[in-house]
């Protein structure tokens, strides 16, 4: 039975067609019951026990008390096992032009690699002279890199939206003067052709797959592929060690300009045995993934696409993404392969639920071998934790273990990990075997600090954020602010408690807390709000700068013109009523100041990546955002208000209709 029709079941009318609610929200009720009910499916995770050191000073030490598992100096000599072992298996696949799966066996990546790393050794590139990837992931990317990690030459997959949304390329010119690249590929080059003209230098060969790159000249990836494999490619790999630099990456700038992270060879293979002692099941059966976040950002990059390689899995590179028109790709692929682990960022969650929900064959496929759902990147909405549930529950009579984890680009990524059922979402478990984390009491909070084999050495070339980034014991100062779930018993787990640069003071000295609010203000106005600003740093009261889901809110104004632009739409008096009405539900007077928020104003006119508004993974830095728009900001102060400003219970004159 499709779960929508269930749904529609599920819904009493009276014979006017309203709804009895409360017969509804029995059903419900006992829907979820017979839900938890159902049994979990069987997955082998990681021990869940922790050891707690109280200091003097006030600070908590957190450890396993399980010893991490031996691991080797080098990434790619999981490739060289595999290639041995499992030559025939699919390592890697991507869509071709004709719709068709391309794939690579690890035979047949191992002997690619060996090649392309032998025209890499006649490039004399190194640290100095690393090779920068500006396309995104693909066949090609992926074996660039494994070659040139093999033989110890760094590389640094950088986002896409720096060279193709960019309009000036700042962030893409500060990487490219920060890393001074020896050679720089770009699949198509007639895509990247205005980013490489506006930041690489003449004299850096630049290779592509298809296109030269404008006038430019260019040396065919083809040409690197097949080269004759050399005994320099052993000698070379031979010579790569636990500190050998394996790639650097570029943290997301959502607190400034992107900095170039360190990824030792240690770093990456550590992380790896601690990803093992959580997800022990990987070690049981390859893994098999299906996934598009880019390999720029560490989450697919480092966690996902080495967990494959480790364990002998074969990802599927999927050329969707959670938006409109996009998602349909991840559908279709889903179709085709059945995922053993499936890991995505909450949006990816969300848009997905529509097509599993209507779509019983999609549903079956999906969940059929899924062992775990994880999520990481941002919080995930309870009611989307929940329905996935349900559906796994209505395919296969089991409940999916849903988990997730905290870390960051400095920490490899892997740091703090959840291995048992919750019943709700947010906890992020507690440290992997080979970590310790550092809680330091600050301003009723605890500030969280990391040290292990998986944390950078620090940023190329920067030397004062290296020293900033670390206190006086070694620990890396991870910026967020962590709380127990039972603060009773920290073996229960951690949660995420917001960042510690955005936090504020009003001016009755009382601390604002931005990440929680932010999230339950989100969570509360969905699926009409994307993101907000928090705003009152020595003011009297919180105000907002909110980021509509502009159609979501068309649907509040349905005959508005289709093509009214965003200012029309949030300009409307129906939605800015809604909001209005959202605002004082949030506004109860037994919540104190600190968690209320009194005034809002609805940007229509997009967040902006070239001023560092928002990052390439949409997040959002809200002091830049702040500052870019002090305007705004000084209005949601004026007092009497002015016309944009959305006041809690007061709403506009009411809406005739057209």
């Amino acid at each position: 039975m499709d779960i929508a029709r269930l749904d529609a079941r599920m819904q009493p009318c009276h014979a006017d067609g309203s709804i009895d609610f409360g017969s509804m929200s029995s059903t419900l009720a006992q829907a979820k019951s017979a839900q938890r009910r159902a049994p979990l499916r069987a997955v082998r995770l990681g021990p869940a026990d922790v050891t707690v050191e109280r200091r003097a000073d006030g600070s908590l030490l957190m450890r396993s008390p399980h010893p991490l598992q031996p691991y080797p100096n080098g990434i790619t000599e999981r490739l060289v096992h595999w290639a041995k072992a499992a030559p025939e298996r699919v390592f890697l696949a991507q869509r071709d032009a004709g719709g068709a799966w391309r794939t690579l066996t690890y035979g047949q990546s191992f002997a690619a690699a060996r090649a392309i790393a032998t025209a890499l050794l006649a490039r004399d590139l190194s640290p100095e002279r690393p090779i920068l990837i500006l396309s995104g992931n693909d066949l090609e990317h992926a074996l660039l890199a494994l070659a040139a990690m093999h033989v110890g030459i760094p590389y640094a997959p950088i986002s896409v939206p720096y060279s193709l949304v960019s309009q000036d390329f700042k962030k893409l010119k500060g990487i490219t003067e920060t890393l001074t690249p020896g050679l720089v590929f770009a699949a198509d080059g007639k895509a990247f052709a205005r980013a490489i003209a506006a930041t690489v230098p003449a004299d850096v060969e630049v290779v592509t797959v298809a296109n030269p790159a404008g006038d430019r000249p260019t040396t065919p990836f083809a040409e690197f592929a097949n080269a004759t494999p050399s005994a320099a490619v052993e000698a070379a790999h031979a010579k790569v060690g636990p500190d050998t630099i394996a790639k650097f990456l570029f943290t997301s700038g959502s607190t400034g300009q992107p900095k170039g992270v360190i990824n030792t060879q240690r770093m990456l293979c550590a992380n790896q045995a601690m990803i093992r002692s959580s997800l022990a099941f990987i070690t049981d059966e390859p893994p098999v993934l299906v996934e598009w976040p880019p390999w720029s950002h560490t989450f697919a990059g480092n966690h996902d696409f080495n967990m494959v390689l480790f364990n002998g899995g074969s990802y599927y590179i999927d050329e969707g993404k959670p938006l409109p028109g996009a998602i349909e790709a991840t559908v279709r692929n889903l179709r085709d392969v059945a995922t053993t682990i499936y890991l995505n960022v909450p949006k990816g969650f969300e848009m997905l639920l529509p097509y599993l929900r209507t779509d019983a064959a999609l549903r079956q496929r999906f969940f059929s071998r899924l062992k775990v759902l994880f999520y990481a990147g941002a919080s995930l909405a309870q009611h989307v934790w929940d329905e996935y549930q349900e559906l796994a529950v209505a395919a296969t009579g089991e409940r999916i273990i849903f988990l997730s984890s905290l870390g960051s680009t400095e920490t490899a990524p892997a740091a703090i990990a959840c291995t048992w059922e919750t019943e709700r979402s947010g906890n992020i478990g507690i440290p992997l075997p080979g970590v310790e984390l550092k809680l330091v009491p600050r301003e009723g909070k605890f500030e969280a600090r990391l040290r292990g084999p998986n944390i950078t050495p620090g940023y190329w070339r920067a030397p004062k954020l290296t020293a900033d980034a670390f206190d006086a014991e070694g620990f890396y100062r991870i910026g967020d602010a962590l709380k127990f779930a039972d603060a009773n018993d920290p073996g229960k787990g951690l949660m995420f408690d917001g960042r510690i640069a955005e936090d504020f003071k009003l001016a009755t000295g009382t601390w604002v807390s931005v990440g929680p609010l932010r999230a339950a203000f989100v969570a509360r106005c969905a699926p009409l709000v994307r993101d907000v600003v928090l705003t009152g740093a020595d003011r009297d009261d919180i105000a907002a700068l909110i980021v509509p889901d502009i159609e979501a809110c068309r649907k509040l104004a349905p005959d508005l013109p289709t093509a009214a632009p965003a200012a029309a739409v949030v300009a409307d008096p129906r939605v800015r009523n809604k909001f209005a009405q959202l605002l004082e539900a949030l506004a109860d007077p037994g919540r104190g100041t600190s968690a209320r928020i009194s005034r809002a104003i609805l940007l229509a006119e997009q967040l902006s990546l070239d001023v560092g508004e928002v990052t390439d993974k949409g997040s959002i830095n809200q002091r830049t955002v702040l500052a870019h728009r002090a305007a705004l900001v000084e209005d949601l102060y004026a007092d009497p208000s002015p016309a944009n400003v959305v006041v809690a219970g007061r709403t506009t004159i009411a809406h005739q209709t057209r």
